[in-house]
């Protein structure tokens, strides 16, 4: 994600063609941080490189939730991610082929911030697949009590692939998630800050991630 403490960074096309070559596959931005013109460049030099594209939703209210969708059907990601509201959003992206991943359980705060009980957001995972949804967004790393019952609890509950968001900082907490079956994991401040490979720049930072991903341990 080319983002830092949930917001695309100002220099998000500059940093994106610099890393576009190192591997990647999935590419992401926020839909905070940059107007919607800059967004939509920044999305079309990912489709003119054949990366899958994201669109991560964390605005705080219901109207900017659904504005942020109106602005995904305008730009085309590959996927919308996040946000809290299920049918009006997909009432609005009917059509375009976008996938759809939402948020599950209380979300607060901003950066987002992963609130309940665990069975609650199990169940929540649960209506989101009868909803016909295409995949589960869940801050895991957001949340505030065990995070492995909770990401156990959640896969468990749908068969649809769980992304795991926010706060992934560490080759472990990239295997456990691996190890409970979670499809795939976001990662953008850790990345830009060079904490997974202290002082290295953010291609190899990239490379880490992607042998972590792999199940390589470093």
């Amino acid at each position: 994600m080319l983002t830092r403490d949930d917001r695309t960074i100002a220099d998000a096309r500059e940093v994106y063609e610099s890393v576009a070559d190192t591997g990647i596959r999935h590419v992401g931005c926020k839909d905070v941080g940059l107007p919607p013109d800059e967004l939509g460049a920044l999305l079309d030099d990912m489709r003119a490189r054949g990366h899958t594209s994201y669109l991560e939703v964390v605005s705080e209210t219901e109207e900017a939730t659904l504005q942020s969708a109106r602005v995904a059907v305008e730009l085309g990601p590959d996927c919308l991610i996040g946000g809290t509201l299920i049918e009006p959003v997909q009432e609005i992206i009917a059509g375009t082929g976008m996938r759809f991943f939402p948020y599950i359980g209380q979300v607060v705060g901003h950066p987002c911030l992963l609130r309940g009980e665990i069975d609650a957001i199990a169940e929540d995972a649960r209506r989101a697949e009868e909803l016909g949804v295409d995949g589960i967004n869940l801050l895991a790393y957001r949340y505030d009590r065990d995070v492995d019952a909770l990401v156990e609890a959640v896969v468990a509950a749908t068969s649809l692939p769980v992304i795991a968001a926010g706060s992934v900082d560490s080759q472990e907490r990239i295997k456990a998630l691996g190890d409970r079956g979670v499809w795939g994991f976001t990662i953008g401040t850790a990345a830009l800050d060079g904490k997974l490979v202290p002082g290295a720049p953010l291609e190899e930072q990239l490379t880490y991630i992607l042998r972590a991903a792999n199940g390589v341990r470093t």
